[in-house]
């Protein structure tokens, strides 16, 4: 040993290291092999250990003498009880510095013993086994298959416990933790929510407790251990952290702070707002005037840096103005609340104001945006929040959304463009920024402001001119082929779906304003096609009435326009098509108990009633559009005849209550009734023999009862 210390002393390692190895190949018994490996361990902790030095310890004693070192429970007299699983983690440790042996599976099966490690009570001579066995699990987390075995062999739990215990090494836990959310954050959820609720538990304490600049500090930690699901909110631990949380948030906010100190807090408060929206904010004043400053602070931030003629020198400004997107996304939603509000009116009137002061900045700023940043996703985080604003607020800052639209339309379709199928991929989270992932969909988040222009003349012709039209419709097709693409069935209502609904919205704008771009835009011709095709596909389809009720409605609307064209004139996909959009009007209403007489009353069918409020009004335009479509399609009527909708019509006024249907309901059924007994004589002739003359004047029907009365 005297000779060992004087060669480390004097950096002479490698000589040193070759007499151990030396006396390790040489060793006759367990005795010498235990000697010899000492003097490897203390010539591997006094130096710096060159790879291919490492290496020559590796090749010379590999994973054996290590493994029998951890599991040996006998050692040497008058050492302590971890000796030998010391100099066995001093090993490992040594190897582990070497990726290609970090991940080798010798090294992942013993993620176990790193954990116990841990987790067990630590006295001053074991600290150095706990630094070699954080240096394990380091180097384990920096491979590629190391992460996902350390959240399946428990090193989440352990690293949670010894960070709560504030155990020895308690800041390298953190680290870890930190890494491993990172990388794989759901799963790690999954398997550990409880301990990891109790590291959120002490982050959350410690920051509403401490005054200096840890606080600072935490709020940088702290996003990284707020899940978007579970929701906390459903929890009680998670809800004592979110108001832990908040209170800490307040006392930061009300107080002046450097640029420095506001960022953090900041991207910290945006980040509880994408884990639980506003529920973490309490009801009352206290909560009402902090959501208020929250929303303000962000506004501030965004004038501040956008106006600016070169607003980002640092990665570092990107992030904080993406998470002011996030508050004033939040304020947004907050503004429109009605049931239950956290803000006063007079705050809502006053924030709408200061709003609109950011994304007047917001333009400004996109204004300036060079072809060669379209990649960047702020700007995708930027369009995505005017989309928000564009979608709810249709009368401020209208010239400027106007002279910006060219811009909105060219960057949609050039993310559409250069993208796979949009809907199919995971949208980017607001806050990150990081990457170089092009986000595809940013037409999604434009649809709803788009829907309100498109029935405005000016922002209209500009979008037309743009070629908005026909980005939507190829927009269209590719949702619809995305929302059917597992076979089967349609897949739930998601953004898909929504996009597809609001993009109806837009047509039926089109359809009504501007029917003549309807009959030259080729590309309608194959949206017609495809509605035609889609409707006796969706209807059947039990949740997705809403859509099928938008379908339909565009599709007979279209049809009055498109009458012409040899897609309807007959052929089958038209002829099921129609039958499918006389299904969807015909079953919408039925006859049912009145509670306040004995009479039956007209009432919106069981299937309907849930999604009446989304799909009354294009019930009542589709039965307008059906009415205008008689006369076109001399094949129609049998279609209703086929139906029977005649018959069970003339049942159903003849049943209920004439107090019951109302004029509207009224004027809808002799709309459709009026067409079909001019254009079709059996049809004339169903209504008559179902006594049509008698309910017609029942109810009030005088165009139908002259068009039946006359010969």
């Amino acid at each position: 040993p005297g000779g060992l210390a004087m060669a480390s002393a004097s950096g002479d390692t490698n000589a040193t290291l070759k007499r151990c190895l030396g006396v390790l190949r040489d060793a006759r018994n367990d005795s010498e092999q235990f000697a010899a490996l000492l003097l490897v361990t203390k010539v591997v902790k006094a130096g710096e250990i060159d790879a291919k030095t490492r290496r020559q310890i590796f090749d010379a004693i590999g994973f054996t003498f290590p493994n029998r070192l951890l599991t040996s429970r006998q050692p040497p007299a008058g050492c302590p009880d971890h000796t030998f699983r010391a100099l066995g983690l001093t090993l490992l440790a040594c190897f582990c510095t070497d990726p290609e042996l970090a991940g080798h599976s010798q090294i992942l099966n013993k993620i176990p013993t790193f954990n116990d490690i841990l987790v067990s009570p630590c006295d001053p001579d074991s600290t150095s086994m706990i630094d070699d066995a954080y240096q394990c699990l380091s180097a384990v987390m920096a491979t590629a298959r190391g992460p996902r075995e350390l959240v399946t062999k428990g090193t989440v739990s352990a690293l949670c416990q010894a960070y709560v215990n504030g155990s020895y090494g308690s800041d390298r836990a953190l680290t870890l933790l930190l890494g491993l959310l990172a990388i794989a954050e759901a799963k790690c959820w999954q398997r550990d929510a409880p301990r990891l609720l109790a590291v959120l538990s002490k982050l959350s304490d410690d920051f509403l407790k401490t005054e200096d600049m840890t606080k600072f500090e935490l709020c940088e930690v702290l996003p990284h251990f707020i899940p978007l699901s579970p929701p906390l909110t459903q929890d009680s631990q998670g809800s004592e952290c979110l108001h832990r949380l908040y209170e800490g948030l307040a006392n930061i906010l009300g107080s002046k702070l450097s640029q420095s100190q506001l960022d953090p807090a900041l991207k910290l408060a945006a980040c509880l707002v994408q884990a639980c929206g506003s529920e973490w904010i309490p009801a009352g004043s206290a909560g009402s005037k902090f959501l208020a400053l929250l929303v303000n602070l962000a506004c501030v931030e965004v004038r501040l840096t956008l106006e600016e003629p070169n607003p980002f020198e640092l990665q570092g400004e990107k992030e904080v103005v993406t998470a002011c997107y996030v508050l004033i996304e939040m304020g947004i939603q907050e503004c429109l609340r009605e049931e239950k509000p956290l803000l006063e009116e007079v705050q809502k009137i006053q924030l709408m104001r200061i709003m609109e002061e950011a994304f007047g900045a917001i333009i400004f700023y996109l204004r300036q945006v060079k072809q060669e940043e379209l990649q960047d996703p702020f700007i995708f985080a930027s369009v995505r929040i005017l989309g928000a604003w564009m979608a709810e607020e249709t009368s401020s800052l209208k010239q400027e959304i106007c002279e910006l639209l060219p811009f909105l339309v060219h960057y949609a379709k050039k993310h559409f463009k250069e993208g796979s199928p949009a809907a199919s991929l995971p949208q980017p989270e607001l806050v990150s920024t990081e990457g170089s992932g092009l986000p595809q969909d940013a037409l999604r988040f434009l649809l709803p402001g788009f829907c309100h222009l498109t029935a405005e003349d000016r922002p209209r012709d500009i979008l037309i001119s743009e070629g908005a039209p026909a980005l939507l419709c190829e927009y269209f097709l590719r949702q619809w082929e995305v929302l059917t693409s597992k076979p089967g069935s349609l897949t739930p209502l998601t953004s898909t779906e929504m996009s597809l609904q609001t993009a109806c919205g837009i047509f039926l704008n089109l359809v009504v304003i501007a029917p003549d771009l309807i009959r030259r835009d080729k590309t309608f011709s194959s949206l017609m096609d495809m509605l035609l095709k889609s409707l006796p596909l969706l209807l059947p389809q039990k949740d997705h009435l809403v859509l099928a009720a938008n379908f339909a409605t565009l599709g007979l609307m279209m049809a009055r326009i498109l009458a012409s064209s040899a897609v309807l004139q007959g052929t089958q996909s038209a002829q099921e098509f129609f039958g499918a959009a006389i299904r969807f009007l015909s079953q919408a209403h039925a006859a049912q108990a009145d509670p306040g007489s004995d009479c039956l009353a007209v009432a919106v069918s069981p299937a309907y009633a849930s999604a009446w409020a989304d799909v009354r009004e294009l019930w009542f335009l589709g039965m307008q559009a059906l009415a205008g479509c008689v006369p076109l399609f001399p094949w129609l009527p049998q279609a209703v005849l086929q139906a029977r909708w005649l018959e069970d019509l003339s049942e159903l006024l003849t049943h209920v209550a004439p107090a019951s249907v109302d004029f509207e309901l009224i004027a809808a059924f002799q709309g459709v009734l009026v067409e079909l007994a001019r254009a079709s004589k059996p049809c004339r002739g169903v209504i008559l023999s179902r006594r049509g003359g008698e309910w017609a004047n029942l109810y009030g029907m005088a165009a139908l009862e002259q068009c039946l009365s006359e010969p």
